[in-house]
């Protein structure tokens, strides 16, 4: 498979990707977190949330056999891919010569992870990616947590994760806020194990985020005590949150009281109830917060 077909011309399914990693020597590595996509419909659903256009920069971690790649650079992105796996990106190297020498793609070789991914392809820039699984959260934590955020990422992650991150207040947890206090999030469809060789023990979902304009929303200093009383919260998440702060929180109880009455927060709400909304009003009327006993 030379240059970079549009998804509807792939045949893809699992014998097709079992056959290109036989013929490059290779096999799925466990310890990468590494199941291939072998679904067309998949990709191409994936591909539909991304939309993308000629000339916009993307930046794929993770793109394996390059299925992806292919049609991304398809539609006429300029994609900048990140790849662990010598073997693969040989595989990427050789189905894809005409766009890198280009400059259409360029490939990345090395861990995600020692990357400074904000700043590996020029804004505006978008995010399209199977995450390898093991990852998920540290590059949501890099990708949100830092300016120039993407201006949209759409994800294939563990589903679990997909709809935790996207959860509604009742169903927060600590990445529930910290994706939501950034972005809007929303789960875009959910995806069997057998779309993937191997097939993976768990399901997937494709989580779209689309990062707030101006997300600086807090100071620097704010932002830090919105982060210490969320982590705080959420350590004792299905306990009482005013018994929760209590303990947590180097505070004492008549503040934290103080606090919940003003934000007209119930001492008796659980933190996995509370909105992003909440979390900012609540840190606000706590004030400063001295250093951990």
């Amino acid at each position: 498979m030379t240059g970079s077909p549009r998804a509807g011309d792939l045949r893809l399914d699992p014998r097709f990707v079992q056959r290109r990693l036989r013929e490059a020597g290779l096999r799925a590595r466990h310890n990468l977190s590494q199941n291939f996509l072998a679904d067309i419909d998949v990709l191409e659903g994936i591909l539909r949330e991304a939309d993308p256009g000629p000339d916009r920069g993307v930046l794929e971690i993770g793109p394996g056999l390059g299925f992806l790649t292919g049609g991304l650079l398809a539609a006429g992105a300029a994609v900048t891919a990140i790849e662990l796996d010598r073997g693969l990106v040989a595989i990427l190297r050789e189905t894809f010569p005409g766009e890198l020498e280009a400059g259409q793609l360029r490939i990345v070789e090395g861990d995600a992870l020692d990357q400074d991914l904000v700043r590996v392809v020029p804004e505006p820039y978008e995010v399209v990616a199977n995450l390898p699984y093991h990852i998920t959260s540290p590059i949501l934590h890099r990708l949100l947590g830092e300016a120039p955020r993407p201006a949209r990422l759409v994800l294939m992650v563990q589903r679990e994760v997909a709809e935790r991150v996207a959860a509604p207040p009742g169903e927060m947890s600590y990445l529930s806020v910290f994706c939501q206090y950034h972005a809007k999030a929303r789960v875009a469809f959910r995806v069997s194990r057998e779309a993937f060789e191997p097939a993976p023990k768990v399901e997937s979902a494709v989580l779209v985020l689309e990062p707030f304009p101006g997300d600086d929303r807090l100071d620097a200093e704010a932002e830090d005590r919105l982060w210490r009383v969320v982590q705080a919260g959420f350590r004792e998440r299905r306990k009482m949150l005013h018994n929760v702060l209590t303990r947590q929180l180097p505070i004492p109880p008549e503040r934290v009281d103080a606090a919940l009455e003003a934000t007209g927060i119930a001492r008796d709400r659980r933190p996995q109830t509370l909105g992003v909304g909440e979390w900012m009003a609540l840190t606000e009327a706590l004030g400063d917060i001295p250093e951990a006993r």
